[in-house]
């Protein structure tokens, strides 16, 4: 997915890989980044660098909506998704569908301070297929609906396509928000286009583009699209739920370590150039 680019990190010790029934699953500890997982040869996270991604993709939709109480995440086997909605003490429910029980129990030997989440006592894990799993979802039953899903290759390819967004738009309420995982501005215009114009279609609320930073992901970046559902209107780009003002959540399991109210405004300031080719936002 990124000819001509390569990105090393030094390597101190393999401390798992295996072939799972779907992907091979890869645990290093690395010389400046902690202990590092890769599925396919692809980069998940790392240690220092994950609550990035993990805080942003979970409190970007959390934190626009008042008081979420059932929430969804499809894929997110390592946990950490988990442990950010778990500092939302409104939410009563938080079903998760990973398809790969390997990453799972992986995450939870390797790297625990993710897979913390999967304590939470609001936490159902189903096991299995993402699509099968929303195809088979009652109409309007989420406030949220999160993808932490791996690049749009092999078992992820069903993820990124139309019927996909369409069953998810069915499982939301009215007012309900999506975040997905949408692949970063320097490398893939053409994929955030396609999804952006899909999710357009679809959603009869609002849809954007919002970025933060990884540094151990390709060009450093990686995004995400928000959108909500026809019904009570929802502003991404200014916190309703603060979560400053939530009663524990800054400290939760762990001081959030990325995650702000001014961080999140800042996520959907684009630069020009996204603009110019992804011309639909």
């Amino acid at each position: 997915m990124w000819p001509g680019e390569a990105h090393s990190l030094a390597v101190e010790k393999i401390l798992f890989k295996e072939k799972s029934d779907y992907q091979e699953v890869l645990v290093f500890q690395s010389a400046a980044y902690g202990k590092v997982l890769v599925l396919d040869g692809i980069l998940q996270l790392t240690e220092k660098d994950e609550c990035a991604y993990q805080e942003m993709i979970a409190h970007l939709p959390l934190c626009s909506i008042k008081s979420p109480k059932k929430v969804l995440v499809l894929g997110g086997g390592d946990g950490g998704v988990l442990r950010e909605i778990s500092r939302h003490s409104s939410v009563e429910l938080i079903d998760i569908c990973e398809i790969d029980k390997m990453v799972i129990d992986v995450s939870k030997k390797f790297f625990p301070e993710l897979a913390v989440g999967f304590e939470d006592r609001r936490v159902h894990l189903h096991v299995g297929d993402a699509v099968e799993f929303i195809r088979n979802t009652p109409e309007g039953k989420y406030d949220a609906i999160i993808v932490d899903s791996s690049d749009p290759v092999g078992p992820a390819q069903e993820l990124v396509e139309r019927p996909f967004f369409e069953m998810m738009a069915r499982a939301l309420r009215p007012g309900g928000v999506l975040c997905n995982m949408a692949e970063s501005m320097w490398l893939h215009a053409h994929l955030i286009e396609d999804i952006v114009l899909v999710c357009q279609k679809i959603f009869k609320g609002s849809v954007h583009y919002a970025w933060t930073s990884v540094p151990t992901y390709p060009s450093g970046v990686i995004g995400f699209i928000l959108c909500s559902t026809e019904g009570p209107p929802v502003d991404f780009r200014n916190p309703v739920n603060p979560i400053e003002k939530l009663e524990g959540a800054v400290n939760h399991y762990r001081e959030l370590k990325f995650y702000n109210s001014e961080m999140h405004k800042d996520a959907f300031a684009l630069p020009p150039f996204v603009r110019k080719e992804v011309k639909c936002l």
